[in-house]
C-alpha cells in the first residue's frame, strides 16, 4: 500500500488537485500515521538544531514541515463533512485525540518554543518584511496560548484536557449528523405537504424514496428554522417539523448531545483557567479583534433592545394576520415563518416561494455568482470536466485572472445527502504560498434539495443568499497573495473571517448582477423589475425575529463560555433550563423567536471552531455594512472599486492586523450606523 498511497507524494494534477480518482478510504489511515511521523521528526530537528535560530531556520522550516500530513488532512477534512461513512467516522474518532496530542507535541515542545522565543525576543534587529514579522509574531503568540510557557505538570494537563476535547467535538458532530437524519419528518399524504411549491415536494418524495420510505420525507437542515415553515399550510404539520428540528440532539437517545456539551464547557473552562484567564470566553477573545468581553458587550447592547421591539412589533402584525385566518390558538413559533411570508405577500405583493423558478442552481452559479466577480474583479471560470472531485455531484472550475494568468481552482458541491453534515461552509484543498510555491484550491458546500432527475433544481431566495456568501470565502482563499501558508486566505481572526463572505452578499440583488441571473427555467422570461424593486423594499422585513434569534445564540455562547471551571461543574437543572436563564438575563427570552441554535444542536460552538465567537457574523456585519456603503458611494460593480478591495483586503489574509487592513481600506475605523440602518434598528424603539 505505501507504494499505492497517492497522499506520498505531491498531486501532479493542475494546481496539485488532490487525485480523488485515486484515493480510497483505506489511504487515509495510513497517510495519517505517515504524516503525523513525517512532521513530529521534522520538528525535532528544528528544536534540536544547533545553529542560531533564524527565520530561515525555525519559522521558514515549520511552515514546509509536516507536507504529508497537510495533504491528506486537508481531503480527510473535507471528506468527512462533505461525504462521510461508517469507516471515515471510525477513523475520525480514533485520530481525534491524536491529532490534538500531535499538536500538542508540536506547540508544548519546550526546546522548539526556546527557539521560536529567542528569535522573537531579537524581532527589532532581524531584516524583516512586515508579514514576516506578523508571522514570527503569531508563531509566538500561538505557542504561548498553547500553554508552552506552563510548568511541567500544567503542560501534561493540558495535553489531557486537549486530548478529551477533541473526542468529545467529533462525538458531538457524529451524534449530531445521525440525529439530524433521523429526525427527518416523513409524511404519507401529499396533503400533508399542501403549500409547498412542486419542486420541493418531488424533492421531498426523492428523499423518501432514497432512503426506501414510503410517502414524503422533509429533511432537516441545520438551524432550528426549517425552509418549509414557510409554505406549509397545515399547522399541525408545521408543528411537528418545529418539534423536530428544536429536539435535535436533546431526545434522549443514542445521539443525545446534552451531557457532551456540559463536559465540553467544565474542559474549556479548566483549560482557560490553566492559560491564566477566568473563562473560555475571556482567552478566546483576548486574540479576536473584538479585544474583550466588555468591548463585545458594547456592541450587543446597542442591538439587542431594539431588536426585541421590533420582533414584539412584527408579532403584533404576524397574530393579526393568523387572526384573519379564522386560527383561535395562541400564536406560536411555529406559525412564525408561515405568516411572516403571508404579510410579506400582502405588504410587498412579494411571494418568495414564487421566486424559485427563477433561481436555477447552476444559471445562478454562472450568470449571478461568476458574473458579479467578473464584472468586479475581472476573473473568469472554466468548468474543467476533465478533472474529478471527491463525489460526482461536486464540480471543478478553473480560475484565472483578467490577464489571464492562473489564480486557482473552484469546487462547486451545493445539494443535500445524507452523507454530508448541515449548513454551508468553504474549504481550501491546497492553500496559496509562496514560501510553497502554491496556488489554492478551494471549495464550496451547500444543503439544497435534490431535485428527481429530469427535474430543475431550484433554491429559495436565502439559499441564493447562501451561495453569495460563501462565494465570498472562496474570493477570500483564491485572492491570497501572501508568502506564509500560516497566514494565506481565510486564516485571520474568527470574528473577521466572516466579513468578506458577508460583503459578497450585496451583489445578490445588483441591479445588473440580479438581472443577468434570474430567469424562468422554463419560459427564460426575466424576473419583473418590479419584483426585484420588491426584494430590495423588503429587505429589513422580518429584521426583529432575524436579529433576535440570532443574537439568542450568540448569548448561550457566550453564556456557556464565560464560566469559570466551578461554576461549570456546578450547574443545576437540565440544559434546557441553563439556556431559559441565560436568555431571561438579557430579554431574549421570546416563546415565538427560539435561538437560531439551540445547545444540543449548536454544531458551530461544540463541533467547530466557534466557541465563544458565534457573535462573528454579526461583528464582522459592522464592517460589511460599512463596506457596501464605500462600494456604493463609489460606483458599485466597477473593476476599480473590485481591484481597490482585493489588494487592500482580500490578497493579505492575515500578513498583519487585520483591522489595520480595513482602517487602511476604509480611511476611519468602523462605523455601526450603517449596521443599524440595515437591520432597521436605528430608529427602533425600546424593548418593553
Amino acid at each position: 500500500m505505501t507504494a499505492a498511497n497517492p497522499f506520498f507524494a505531491p498531486s501532479e494534477l493542475p494546481y496539485e488537485l488532490p487525485p480523488f480518482a485515486r484515493i480510497e478510504v483505506s489511504h487515509f489511515r495510513e497517510a495519517l500515521e505517515r504524516g503525523m511521523a513525517e512532521q513530529l521528526a521534522e520538528v525535532e530537528a528544528i528544536a534540536l538544531s544547533a545553529e542560531e535560530p533564524t527565520m530561515a531556520n525555525t519559522i521558514d522550516a515549520l511552515e514546509r514541515s509536516g507536507r504529508i500530513l497537510t495533504r491528506v488532512m486537508r481531503v480527510f477534512d473535507n471528506q468527512t463533512s462533505a461525504d462521510t461513512n461508517e469507516e471515515l467516522q471510525q477513523i475520525e474518532a480514533d485520530f481525534a485525540p491524536r491529532f490534538a496530542a500531535h499538536d500538542d507535541a508540536i506547540l508544548l515542545n519546550e526546546r522548539l518554543f526556546a527557539r521560536i522565543d529567542a528569535l522573537y525576543a531579537r524581532r527589532d534587529e532581524l531584516d524583516l518584511t512586515a508579514e514576516a514579522r506578523h508571522v514570527l509574531r503569531r508563531y509566538h503568540l500561538d505557542f504561548v496560548r498553547a500553554g508552552a510557557a506552563l510548568a511541567p505538570e500544567q503542560r501534561q494537563r493540558l495535553r489531557e484536557i486537549n486530548t478529551q476535547l477533541a473526542s468529545l467535538s467529533t462525538l458531538f458532530g457524529s451524534n449530531l449528523l445521525a440525529d439530524t437524519n433521523a429526525s427527518a419528518l416523513q409524511l404519507s399524504s401529499r396533503a400533508d405537504l399542501d403549500g409547498l411549491s412542486e419542486d420541493a415536494i418531488a424533492a421531498a418524495a426523492a428523499a423518501a424514496q432514497s432512503r426506501g420510505l414510503d410517502g414524503y420525507l422533509i429533511t432537516l437542515v441545520l438551524p432550528t428554522h426549517q425552509p418549509a415553515l414557510e409554505s406549509l399550510t397545515n399547522r399541525q404539520v408545521r408543528r411537528r417539523l418545529y418539534e423536530a428540528s428544536v429536539a435535535r440532539g436533546s431526545r434522549g437517545n443514542a445521539h443525545d448531545n446534552t451531557d457532551i456539551a456540559r463536559q465540553l464547557v467544565v474542559l474549556r473552562a479548566e483549560r482557560a483557567e490553566l492559560l491564566g484567564y477566568r473563562s473560555h470566553s475571556d482567552y478566546v477573545l483576548a486574540d479576536r479583534t473584538a479585544g474583550s468581553n466588555e468591548q463585545l458587550d458594547a456592541m450587543l447592547d446597542q442591538l439587542i433592545a431594539p431588536a426585541v421591539a421590533n420582533a414584539h412589533a412584527e408579532q403584533a402584525d404576524l397574530a393579526a394576520a393568523m387572526a384573519a385566518d379564522g386560527v383561535e390558538d395562541e400564536f406560536a413559533a411555529w406559525d412564525w415563518a408561515f405568516y411572516a411570508e403571508a404579510v410579506r405577500r400582502e405588504r410587498y405583493e412579494l411571494d418568495t416561494n414564487a421566486l424559485r423558478p427563477y433561481f436555477e442552481v447552476d444559471r445562478t452559479l454562472v450568470d449571478g455568482v461568476f458574473f458579479a466577480a467578473t464584472s468586479l474583479y475581472g476573473i473568469t471560470f472554466t468548468a474543467r470536466d476533465d478533472l474529478q472531485a471527491y463525489h460526482p455531484e461536486a464540480r471543478v472550475f478553473e480560475v484565472r485572472n483578467a490577464d489571464g494568468s492562473e489564480l486557482g481552482l473552484f469546487i462547486a458541491d451545493y445539494f443535500t445527502r445524507d452523507s454530508k453534515r448541515g449548513g454551508a461552509w468553504m474549504n481550501s484543498l491546497v492553500t496559496q504560498s509562496r514560501l510553497l510555491d502554491q496556488k489554492p484550491v478551494v471549495l464550496n458546500n451547500m444543503n439544497i434539495p435534490k431535485p428527481p432527475p429530469g427535474q430543475p433544481a431550484l433554491m429559495s431566495l436565502d439559499e441564493v443568499r447562501t451561495m453569495f456568501h460563501e462565494f465570498g470565502h472562496a474570493l477570500h482563499g483564491l485572492f491570497s497573495s501572501v508568502t506564509y501558508p500560516r497566514v494565506a486566505g481565510t486564516a485571520v481572526a474568527r470574528d473577521f473571517v466572516e466579513y468578506p463572505s458577508q460583503v459578497n452578499e450585496m451583489w445578490l440583488s445588483w441591479p445588473e448582477v440580479i438581472a443577468n441571473y434570474t430567469r424562468h427555467h422554463e419560459s427564460a422570461e426575466p424576473l419583473p423589475a418590479d419584483v426585484i424593486t420588491r426584494i430590495e423594499e423588503s429587505s429589513a422585513f422580518n429584521q426583529g425575529f432575524e436579529t433576535v434569534s440570532y443574537l439568542a445564540a450568540t448569548w448561550l455562547d457566550l453564556c456557556w463560555h464565560r464560566l469559570g471551571a466551578a461554576e461549570a461543574r456546578a450547574l443545576e437543572g437540565s440544559i434546557e433550563d441553563f439556556e431559559r436563564r441565560a436568555l431571561e438575563q438579557v430579554g431574549l427570552a421570546l416563546e415565538t423567536v427560539p435561538p437560531r441554535y439551540r445547545s444540543a444542536y449548536f454544531n458551530h460552538i461544540f463541533a467547530s471552531g466557534y466557541a465563544s465567537g458565534y457573535y462573528s457574523y454579526i461583528w464582522s456585519e459592522v464592517l460589511d455594512a460599512d463596506t457596501v456603503e464605500w462600494f456604493k458611494e463609489s460606483g458599485g460593480l466597477q473593476r476599480r472599486n473590485g481591484d481597490l478591495f482585493r489588494d487592500a483586503l482580500l490578497a493579505r489574509g492575515a500578513s498583519g492586523p487585520e483591522m489595520s487592513f480595513f482602517e487602511s481600506f476604509r480611511g476611519r475605523p468602523a462605523s455601526i450606523t450603517p449596521l443599524l440602518e440595515r437591520r432597521g434598528l436605528a430608529s427602533a424603539p425600546s424593548s418593553p
